[in-house]
């Protein structure tokens, strides 16, 4: 089949460090190579891919200088390409919000936007607008849209778990392993760490308009012994971080869609204790592979109940929900789904294996679901 996959261009595919979205990309793409589909990825030009690479800029838009008016040009003509070359794809897959989503309603060839973040108002309005198809990346996502045709399903994001190392044993320190803001929530993580007495190690970007955030709230914590920063981490970096630590705190404040930090402390055996917001109920199981805590108090509590976690039960619980060739079925499945509701001839062979099994937690939630029937649009 021949897949055309829409990057956004603030970070190469794959990303050298922090980046979730599209590492994801990168997963989905050289999988669906792998088995043997024809792929054109539409990316920054310093992405790296055994896909066909077409890019309007050399480099990723992040740190690159490009005055914010530039880049949007660059973000609007890197949708438009694979629109203009729309009759060479059997469907095109957009990761790219919201510029992606603007320009699919102008092309007959069908289109699946995956929403990676959450929406504003006006971001909700372009949905409504919207005539593709889509889905989501939690079951939390979906329930702060709006009913609207066009949705095949959840489809869980996934790493690839062989190349994170297991760690039986783990470590000392408590981890915080994200983008530094606000909403993430490290100045709570510090202040865990501190009721604790136990040394905390923070590592992730900051972007620009975080700057205020972590000079007021963060580095005046940190001390270079209690509480360390690292600045960002590389790939290689944050999997010995994940295989060494106790756990890792996810004190988030706001409806996280997904959380991949989650999913890659977890490959490598070590639990994660997260505030119960967004997707994170669905993504940690509460008393197997971490906690999920409602405030400060009950996080405090609950580093001291996470060397009762099996910590191979976190990789194993990986492993069966969250591993790339589970996202690759569910992705694939969706495209066969949309092709044969769109009335193509070139469907993908009938050989997909089921769709995971649901994950196990308190308040239940079923498994990745495609629509089986017929879907009307407009």
């Amino acid at each position: 089949m021949r897949i055309a996959q829409l990057a956004p261009l603030d970070l190469r595919v794959p990303p050298a460090a922090y980046g979730g979205t599209e590492l994801v990309v990168s997963l989905l793409t050289e999988e669906l190579i792998r088995r043997g589909h024809e792929v054109t990825l539409f990316a920054s030009g310093d992405s790296v891919t055994a896909a066909s690479l077409c890019s309007v800029c050399p480099h990723m838009l992040r740190g690159s200088g490009v005055h914010a008016h530039d880049t949007l040009i660059y973000r609007l003509l890197n949708a438009l390409s694979p629109f203009e070359q729309a009759p060479n794809f059997d469907i095109i897959h957009n990761h790219a919000f919201p510029e992606g989503m603007a320009m699919a309603n102008l092309v007959g060839t069908p289109v699946l936007a995956t929403l990676h973040g959450g929406l504003s108002e006006p971001g909700r309005a372009l949905l409504s607008a919207y005539k593709g198809y889509y889905n989501t990346i939690s079951k939390s996502a979906n329930s702060l849209l709006p009913n609207k045709e066009g949705f095949v399903g959840v489809i869980y994001n996934a790493i690839d778990c062989k190349s994170f190392p297991f760690s039986a044993r783990g470590g000392d320190d408590l981890l915080f392993l994200s983008r530094i803001s606000q909403e993430k929530g490290p100045h709570i993580a510090i202040e865990v760490a501190k009721r604790l007495g136990r040394r905390l190690i923070i590592a992730g970007n900051v972007d620009t308009v975080d700057g205020e955030y972590f000079e007021q709230m963060i580095m005046p914590e940190v001390d270079g012994d209690t509480v360390q920063y690292l600045g960002e981490a590389n790939s290689a970096q944050k999997r010995e971080l994940f295989a060494n630590a106790l756990c890792l705190l996810m004190p988030i404040t706001w409806p996280e869609p997904f959380g991949l930090v989650m999913v890659e402390a977890m490959a490598c055996g070590t639990p994660v204790i997260s505030f119960s917001k967004g997707a994170a109920p669905e993504i940690v199981l509460h008393g197997e592979t971490g906690f999920i805590v409602e405030n400060v108090e009950q996080m405090v509590e609950a580093v001291g109940k996470v060397n009762r976690i099996d910590r191979s039960r976190c990789r194993e619980h990986v492993e069966q929900n969250f591993d790339v060739p589970r996202m690759v079925d569910d992705y694939l499945r969706a495209y066969k789904w949309i092709l044969e509701a769109e009335g193509c001839r070139k469907t993908i062979p009938d050989t997909l294996p089921k769709l995971a099994p649901s994950l196990t937690y308190p308040g239940r939630i079923s498994d990745h679901e495609i629509p089986s029937g017929p879907m009307s649009k407009n």
